[in-house]
């Protein structure tokens, strides 16, 4: 499913942000990638997202190694990710039904194939009464879910949240935590970047990823 060895990212002359990162997501898996801030998480999940490349190792995302990808295969492989941003990046002119359903659009799918897709999946994730509305008008706890279902929508053999719980109270984001694990039990591998050692309690069959100065260490 993922596959990082011996990966390095560093910026012009400056020191490696990541050094020599090797960790492995098997399908069907559930972690937690944690660390305090500044250490490196959300530069790790741009280069799995495919948004940053490595100065030296090899990253293997879905099958496919990403130095030896063409701009079209990436588009592909992106398809195939489900992506939470920690900023929600919904679009304040589409109304809530319709920044869930943007991925189906851009696979150029019919509304009428996939409208009540989304609409359940708005249900479950608790926004079903409030579809019609667009983001600048809803909470941060409301936008967070909505993200999710974004990044949900299209089915994604790979979930990767940035921080989901890091704008919402205790409650809502053992909510969101339910969301994610639910994706991770119908079949997804999911990767949730937290600094939340709380939330990560409240899942002990995930494996944490830990890092610090930009070195990687795994604890099952």
């Amino acid at each position: 499913m993922l596959s990082l060895e011996n990966v390095g990212l560093r910026y012009g002359d400056a020191p490696e942000t990541l050094q020599d990162v090797t960790f492995d997501v098997a399908p069907r898996s559930f972690q937690f990638l944690t660390g305090p801030s500044g250490a490196g998480k959300t530069t790790l999940l741009r280069m799995i997202t495919l948004a940053l490349r490595p100065t030296r190792g090899v990253v293997t995302v879905l099958g496919h190694e990403v130095g030896k990808l063409r701009k079209d295969d990436i588009v592909a492989l992106r398809r195939r990710m489900g992506v939470v941003f920690q900023d929600f990046r919904l679009l304040d002119h589409l109304t809530l039904y319709e920044n869930v359903a943007l991925p189906l659009r851009v696979q150029g799918r019919e509304e009428t194939s996939y409208r009540a897709e989304v609409t359940e999946l708005l249900d479950w994730v608790g926004l079903g009464g409030v579809r019609d509305m667009r983001p600048n008008v809803l909470s941060g706890g409301e936008k967070q879910r909505a993200a999710i279902a974004r990044a949900l929508i299209a089915r994604p053999q790979l979930v990767l949240a940035d921080e989901p719980t890091g704008n919402v109270d205790p409650t809502l984001a053992r909510r969101i935590l339910r969301l994610l694990i639910e994706m991770h039990k119908a079949g997804a591998a999911v990767l949730v970047a937290t600094h939340d050692l709380g939330l990560m309690d409240q899942y002990e069959p995930a494996r944490r990823l830990v890092l610090a100065d930009g070195r990687l260490l795994v604890f099952e």
